[in-house]
């Protein structure tokens, strides 16, 4: 009688070779890992629980019920990230090219269906050439599925995305609609349309890279939220992210303890900011000062960097960052930076993640192309968003506040529950050069010296207004404190804001401008 676990033993064996050693070696040879070699990175040691690992596929045209392969093109299962369950799938480029199947798909939907059953994070590698040409619509059903599967799960569990080699066609569409999106130098191809089609129909001749590579996404068309040079820092990072999210939309994300004082105040910020208004500086350094340890993950760094969003830790709680970055394009607000912005804020509000501001904002950019570009649609995403949000909500603002941009960031108007305020902060209608251009123009032009003049006006007009003391007299601020304070009180809100609870009415859901 022969020995069932020799033929489990063959046939684990064969569901692990994938599409053999010399497959293995040419994935190695391209610069790419193997699928299994992915999630060994990823996962803790030991923790995989493999799922499906004897599944085929079930097409019989082209001879291809003479070619299968155990796992059919994807590695599903779970794991652990520091101890934390989590779901995954991996695409193996070794089988058939990566491409989906039915029962590739069928794999892939099953483990993400797992994840909103038991809470989890769903982290996928993709890899793949694509849609099966060899079974047609089946395939393409396939996809669907996945989609309909990365909708639902939105703002219920975290999705992460990494792309680690080919990812063209509808397949894209997988990882657009996840939280976040990895991608790697060198390896990362992401194109509805690839160069070739492009060259039938337009014309254009591009290469692989400049049309969907690693940096294009990560600095050009916003897709990308994390570029690595490598797949060993991308998983690393991966892991990085997920210890500041929680498991899902019904729990709070880990808090860790932290051994930078509470109370640690940093003489550095009093002078942070510079005393000529026009002058800029970096806010990356202000909030590096104020967070646990001089930790901010960055996201979409090369992107839009005007406005910087990210993860830190206050008292030893996940936040996340939205600020204003006065070096570029002297912070204002503009098509990209909003819907950057807008994307960060709808994701720590789905995950409970509160909601640190620091403001430094002279208004939205002006402009011919931001408006026919839809700047008002566009702001309005960033202004939703913080409206719609109801985590906790604190806002400091370092300097100017001007216009409906002071509005839109967090203000106490749109609910931000703890509003601070430096010295240096400017809060008005806008600056004092433009203002003193409207309401004195008639007089400027009718002066002995309207250079002279303007001046005075422009120097009046700042010890008047360009301050936040009026707003904190109408209770706009709930104070005006010493930069170095700054870590003390936002760790103090947070504490006290630990138990808020705010609710929006009924509906089934909003009506965002997109």
């Amino acid at each position: 009688m022969p020995d069932p676990s020799k033929k489990l033993e063959d046939l684990e064996r064969q569901s692990r070779e994938g599409g053999g050693p010399e497959r293995v070696e040419k994935q190695h040879q391209a610069g790419k890992l193997a699928a299994r070699e992915r999630l060994d990175l990823l996962l803790d040691p030991g923790s995989f629980d493999e799922m499906d690992a004897f599944v085929v596929h079930d097409a019989t045209a082209f001879g291809m019920a003479e070619k299968k392969i155990l796992g059919d093109g994807v590695v599903t299962g779970t794991g652990r990230i520091e101890g934390r369950p989590v779901c995954v799938f991996s695409q193996d480029f070794t089988v058939f090219g990566g491409s989906l199947s039915r029962r590739n798909a069928g794999k892939i939907c099953k483990v993400m269906d797992l994840a909103m059953k038991i809470g989890a994070p769903v982290v996928g590698l993709n890899d793949s050439g694509g849609a099966r040409i060899q079974e047609g619509v089946a395939s393409l059903g396939g996809y669907a599925d996945i989609f309909l599967r990365n909708t639902l799960a939105s703002g219920v569990v975290p999705q992460i995305s990494a792309v680690l080699g080919p990812c063209a066609g509808g397949a894209v569409y997988s990882p657009a609609i996840t939280d976040f999106v990895f991608v790697v130098d060198g390896i990362s191809r992401m194109f509805v349309t690839g160069p070739d089609v492009i060259k039938t129909v337009t014309h254009e001749e591009v290469t692989p890279d400049d049309l969907g590579g690693a940096r294009v996404h990560a600095e050009v068309s916003g897709v990308a939220h994390f570029r690595h040079p490598d797949e060993r820092s991308c998983l690393a990072a991966i892991r990085s992210l997920l210890g500041y999210l929680p498991g899902n939309n019904l729990e709070d994300p880990p808090a860790i303890r932290s051994d930078d004082p509470a109370d640690r105040a940093e003489v550095a910020l009093d002078s942070l900011v510079p005393e000529n208004p026009q002058k800029p500086y970096d806010m990356r350094e202000a909030v590096r000062l104020v967070v646990d340890d001089g930790r901010f993950l960055e996201t979409m760094a090369g992107y839009a960097g005007n406005i910087l969003t990210g993860f830190a830790r206050l008292g030893g709680r996940s936040v996340g960052v939205v600020a204003q970055q006065p070096s570029v394009l002297a912070g204002t607000l503009d098509i990209a930076s909003s819907v950057k912005g807008a994307r960060f804020v709808r994701f720590c509000d789905a995950f409970n993640v509160p909601l640190v501001t620091f403001e430094d904002v002279p208004g939205f950019l002006p402009g011919v192309a931001q408006e026919h570009g839809g700047i008002i649609r566009n702001g309005a995403k960033l202004l939703y968003a913080y409206c719609e949000a109801t985590v906790p909500k604190v806002t400091v603002i370092t300097r100017k506040a001007y216009g409906g941009a002071y509005d839109v960031m967090s203000s106490k108007h749109v609910r931000g529950d703890v509003n601070l305020a430096w010295p240096t902060a400017e809060i008005a209608v806008m600056g004092a050069e433009g203002a003193v251009a409207i309401l004195f123009k008639r007089e400027i032009e009718t002066a002995k010296d309207p250079e002279a003049t303007r001046k005075k006006l422009v120097e009046e007009y700042r010890a008047n207004f360009a301050h936040p003391y009026d707003a904190a007299a109408r209770g706009y601020l709930d104070a005006v404190i010493r930069p170095r304070e700054t870590r003390r009180r936002l760790i103090h809100a947070l504490e006290l804001l630990k138990n808020k609870r705010e609710s929006l009415p009924r509906k089934k859901h909003g009506n965002i401008p997109l």
